[in-house]
């Protein structure tokens, strides 16, 4: 059952709990993930990174995607994780996509709110959801360690929110991309302020490898959405 990040971020609002969203660059992770949501009986979110594009092209794994998740029993939601170029963001919902990150976190706020606005306008005329980043979430093999001076800004946060009007927030509050080198220490009081100054569904990113007492704790802060790959 294909639906939106909007309708399927509601459910994890109303129960309280974060939903799983994996990437799924192969025929067998699509698979093994929707089989897993079933035996379970809970929505979950497919997603495919921009960054993904060499070794799956988009054009390949997208309708594959959108296809499986409409035969599916639960709910659930594909993604296009990490975008990038918006572009690449319109051919994914041309092709069906109910969600998309914009990832401008590497440019300057100015034009991070610039592109996610672009973005958010773009979503809207295909009814799915976006997510955007804000702050500095450690890359492949992190430490988790990153600097306060790195992580999400509470009151940047709010600001970003109000002006782009995006569905869903990523925040760098302790988490890192990849294969921990170290266990990762989550700034929860930062996240908590993040999602009081913004009433946003937070995202956690960097979800590999963080132990199960601080998945429940970032749940208890606003973590509505948790990405696993590594």
């Amino acid at each position: 059952m294909l639906i939106n990040l909007q309708k399927i971020l509601a459910v994890a609002e109303e129960k309280n709990y974060a939903i799983g969203a994996f990437n799924t660059p192969n025929l067998e992770c699509i698979m093994a993930v929707l089989q897993a949501a079933e035996r379970h009986n809970v929505p979950v979110i497919i997603s495919h990174a921009q960054l993904h594009e060499e070794i799956m092209p988009l054009d390949i794994i997208g309708p594959v995607m959108v296809n499986m998740v409409q035969q599916s029993s639960v709910p659930a939601c594909v993604h296009l994780d990490h975008g990038e170029d918006i572009s690449y963001l319109r051919r994914a919902l041309e092709m069906g996509f109910t969600s998309v990150m914009y990832d401008g976190s590497t440019l300057s706020y100015e034009a991070n709110v610039e592109n996610t606005q672009k973005t958010v306008e773009l979503a809207q005329a295909y009814n799915a959801g976006v997510e955007a980043e804000l702050g500095t979430i450690g890359e492949r093999e992190g430490s988790g360690g990153e600097s306060a001076a790195q992580m999400t800004d509470p009151e940047t946060a709010k600001k970003f929110a109000e002006s782009t009007k995006i569905d869903a927030l990523a925040c760098s509050f302790g988490t890192a991309h990849g294969f921990y080198t170290q266990e990762p220490k989550l700034d929860f009081e930062r996240i908590s302020k993040i999602r009081e100054l913004t009433g946003l569904p937070l995202v956690m990113h960097g979800g590999s490898g963080v132990n199960v007492p601080d998945y429940e704790k970032s749940i208890e802060c606003g973590v509505r959405k948790i990405n696993y790959y590594s």
